[in-house]
């Protein structure tokens, strides 16, 4: 225990950045005003102010327990957040201060005690003047009388710093400091070369740093390693057991930490050792026999320097600015940059269930699955065929010592390095390979990844993008969308993109026309947007295809293990083809135009991303036109033949029915229109020749999103794709405008024209850049513009009658145009989450918020 006394000038009072501070002294011994002096105002928790809280007055004794029901909540709080908190309390008795241990163990931090250990006289005095503090003297004898019993016990207690100061100078006099816990790395940003589990085999580690361009120089214990400019290695422990050479890769590791060439925490190999040269009745298993026979020709010097080194090192460390935790065994989100046991203890061991499996080891709990940190966490101890990301985590023990590979991860280039191990040094208790019996080669037992969790996307929620402010999820829409993706959705592992909604044009008020190609133009000019690009609106559905090169590269790099390919399906998440032979034909030819166009080694890419229109319209659409469009329409069409003969019979025997027989001669016009129009936009299909895919964006491949890119870009590199399809994609009309000039208007107009009374649905405008803005806010993506006879599906046979037209006219586009700019940056944002690898929960928040947004009450016209 420290004890303050006059004549320090000045007083340190050194504390941890993060801790949990306990001021102790009896009333008007100055706590509080010390508190004020060294400490943010939100950093201390008063116990006079929570009896405020809950009483309107302070000095409220039957309302103390309410009050710190309140101090605790708030402290808890706090901690929670990896903040400093300081309770201001007398904390004189131990039952008081029990709880602040308790929290302070709670929350993995360390507990400091701050003792204004001042004369029982100075206090009465100061008391004396507080017109608020009416007690006898005997509260402040007896506070004194439990403070002076407390002080020699608040090590023994739990309190892991103890300051005590008997006077007012050397209280005057004091300055507190925060001393960064040994966690804390976050300074250092790298790069670095992160090493997974060597377990004595120096050879593979030397091979491995050469690999990695280290320069490395003599041999065995003799060893030395230079590394490359701006460098350094992160060993991840498990230095010794099972591998031949447990003291070479310790000295060369000792050597590297010395000279600051390296980093090292440790393993649960390494502590084991520290044990056993320190004396300590550990059992002789799992390869320490062989390290310590290997350790039996060196000089107890070293030996001592061995323990002494990994007595020093700590559990796990946090680097670059929090963005990276290293640790050899895992580290849960709440854990990092503490201290405690516990936290020692999980990197050491990772999280165990209690059981153990039938090889006699203990079930590891799969933390990395539930891992929901922003920090990336690198680790190892468990070996796995093959490093593998797990949400932002990844184990790279690829068991060198079991005949595997030594596996280094570079940071932050994300890069993994391997090295073959020269032999299997140690038979593994528990396999983590076996052996293919078809080819003989090898392949490794699988694991559930990126595991998704309701949590995740349930509730109400708010999601930041890069595009908007904070997108709000409310929780009925949140179910609804729950529902769909729970039971209809193709394997979340696809879903890595949703298309957002898309508006239609302002209303046309050009006579018997609802949407006209002037009103697109318009919305984009009016917002300083004139280059814009015009696509054909085709007959078919929304389709997303995703296609990968080979079933590795979908195995790798979306975690399907079901041997396919890639993927087609709706703007839902719904899967387009039932018939997974018929999906396997589809996706065959899209990769035939991807190999025929060289894509693959173009954009360095083993996959694509393509948003496309898949015709004709999708089966449950083609339903709908053939029950719903079809039989509408050809009953409509025999009730005005019948009423129509009906009427002409009338007029021949003398009743004048002419305004009627007008009228429902009319109304036969615009349903024969009606089932012309619906006619148009199915057709069967009986096999792969009879479908056509027309994309219109390239949205992703390795490494890159082609946001970047106009619209232009996008439609060359397409027809580069049409080639080698085999007739399944075609190539999208489209028409570049200057919309500042009116001849290049009227250019628009007349192509429009010309799409829609060739039987067209109509076009799409969209600005010539991927993403417009105007004063910070994105523009909408895409606007259509349908033509007037399409429009007899949408809005019934007799939508453009004058007393209809009029009505519509009045349609309100607000709420559709503010969804599709959310959709449209919720889907940016999942897009580039699979690009920057991040967890697929991360893709999935966005994805799922999209599908969410479609369940809002929005005219379905539109």
């Amino acid at each position: 225990m420290r004890r303050l006394k006059w004549g320090f000038s000045p007083v340190e009072i050194k504390i941890p950045e993060f801790c949990l501070v306990a001021m102790v002294g009896t009333s008007g011994s100055g706590k509080s005003t010390f508190a004020s002096k060294h400490f943010l105002p939100s950093e201390v928790v008063s116990s006079d102010h929570c009896r405020a809280l809950v009483s309107d007055d302070e000095t409220s004794q039957d309302a103390t327990g309410d009050a710190f029901d309140v101090l605790n909540y708030i402290t808890q709080k706090r901690l929670s957040r990896g903040k400093l908190t300081v309770i201001d309390a007398t904390n004189v008795q131990e039952d008081a201060r029990r709880s602040i241990i308790r929290m302070a163990k709670d929350n993995d931090c360390f507990a400091a005690a701050i003792v204004l250990n001042l004369p029982e006289r100075l206090c009465q005095d100061r008391n004396a003047e507080r017109s608020d503090r009416d007690f006898g003297p005997h509260v402040i004898r007896r506070q004194k009388q439990q403070l002076r019993k407390s002080i020699s016990k608040l090590r023994r207690e739990g309190f892991r710093y103890v300051y005590v100061m008997n006077d007012q100078e050397t209280i005057d006099k004091a300055e507190v400091s925060r001393t960064k816990l040994w966690t804390d790395r976050r300074d250092e940003h790298g790069p670095f070369d992160i090493i997974g589990d060597i377990h004595g085999c120096f050879d593979e580690l030397l091979s491995l740093l050469s690999k990695l361009d280290y320069k490395i120089s003599g041999s065995d214990m003799e060893t030395r390693v230079i590394a490359p400019p701006g460098r350094r290695v992160i060993f991840l422990g498990d230095l010794v057991d099972r591998g031949p050479k447990s003291p070479e890769v310790l000295n060369l590791v000792m050597n590297m930490v010395e000279s600051g060439d390296a980093i090292c925490v440790p393993g649960n190999h390494d502590v084991k050792l520290m044990k056993k040269l320190n004396g300590r009745n550990v059992k002789i298993a799992y390869g320490l026999a062989e390290t310590l026979e290997q350790l039996e020709s060196h000089s107890e010097e070293f030996k001592e320097k061995v323990a002494g080194f990994i007595d020093s090192l700590v559990s796990h460390f946090v680097l670059d600015r929090g963005n990276l935790v290293v640790s050899h065994a895992g580290m849960k989100a709440r854990y990092q940059g503490r201290s405690s046991g516990r936290v020692r203890e999980f990197a050491l061991y990772g999280d165990t269930t209690g059981e153990t499996d039938e090889y006699g080891l203990p079930v590891r709990y799969e933390w990395a699955n539930d891992y929901r940190g922003e920090a990336m966490v690198v680790y190892g101890h468990t070996p796995v065929g093959e490093a593998q990301w797990t949400n932002r985590t990844i184990n790279i023990d690829t068991g060198c010592v079991f005949g595997g590979q030594l596996t280094a991860l570079r940071y932050p280039e994300r890069e993994i390095v391997s090295v073959e191990a020269l032999k299997e040094y140690y038979e593994s208790i528990k396999p983590f390979k076996i052996e293919d019996n078809d080819n003989g080669q090898s392949v490794y037992q699988d694991r559930d990844y990126d595991i998704l969790d309701i949590e995740d996307v349930s509730g109400k929620r708010r999601i930041q993008t890069p595009y908007r402010n904070t997108i709000t999820i409310r929780e009925e829409n949140a179910a609804a969308a729950l529902e769909t993706m729970s039971r209809f959705a193709v394997d979340p592992h696809w879903l890595i993109y949703l298309p957002p909604t898309m508006s239609p044009c302002e209303t046309s008020t050009v006579e018997d026309y609802l949407e006209r190609p002037e009103e697109a133009f318009a919305y984009y000019s009016s917002n300083n947007v004139f280059d814009i690009v015009c696509q054909e609106k085709h007959m078919g559905s929304r389709a997303i295809v995703i296609a990968c090169r080979s079933e590795e590269a979908a195995r790798k790099r979306f975690g399907i293990t079901d041997n396919t390919t890639g993927v087609c399906y709706t703007r839902t998440g719904r899967r387009f083809f039932n018939d997974i032979d018929l999906e396997q034909q589809f996706l065959t030819r899209v990769r035939k135009g991807l190999e025929e166009a060289s894509f693959w080694q173009r954009f360095d890419s083993d996959w694509v991303a393509l948003d496309c229109e898949l015709m004709p319209w999708s089966s449950k659409a083609r339903e709908l036109l053939k029950d719903q469009y079809a039989h509408t329409g050809a009953a409509a069409n025999a009730s005005l033949e019948s009423a129509i003969k009906a009427l002409e019979m009338a007029h021949l025997r003398g009743i004048d029915q002419g305004e009627n027989l007008d009228l429902f001669k009319e109304k036969k016009v615009h349903t024969d229109k009606y089932i012309e129009a619906y006619r148009q936009y199915c057709w069967p299909v009986n096999g792969i020749d009879d479908y056509k895919l027309a994309p219109f964006h390239i949205l992703a491949s390795e490494g890159k999103c082609h946001t970047d890119k106009d619209h232009i870009w996008h439609m060359d590199e397409i027809k580069k794709l049409t080639v080698g399809s085999e007739g399944l994609i075609i190539e999208t009309a489209w028409l570049k405008l200057d919309t500042s000039r009116e001849e290049e208007i009227k250019k628009g107009v007349e192509w429009w024209q010309s799409l829609t009374d060739k039987g067209g649905e109509g076009m799409v405008v969209k600005p010539l850049n991927f993403i417009s803005k105007e004063k910070g806010k994105i523009l909408q993506p895409a606007v259509k513009c349908r033509g007037k006879e399409y429009l007899r599906i949408i809005y019934g046979p007799e939508y453009n009658r004058q007393e209809n037209i009029d009505r519509l006219r009045r349609r309100g586009l607000s709420t559709k145009r503010s969804l599709a700019t959310r959709e449209f940056a919720l889907g940016m944002a999942s897009l580039e989450h699979f690009v920057n690898q991040e967890p697929l929960y991360k893709v999935h928040e966005c994805v799922f918020a999209v599908l969410a947004m479609e369940s809002e009450p929005v005219d379905p016209r539109l």
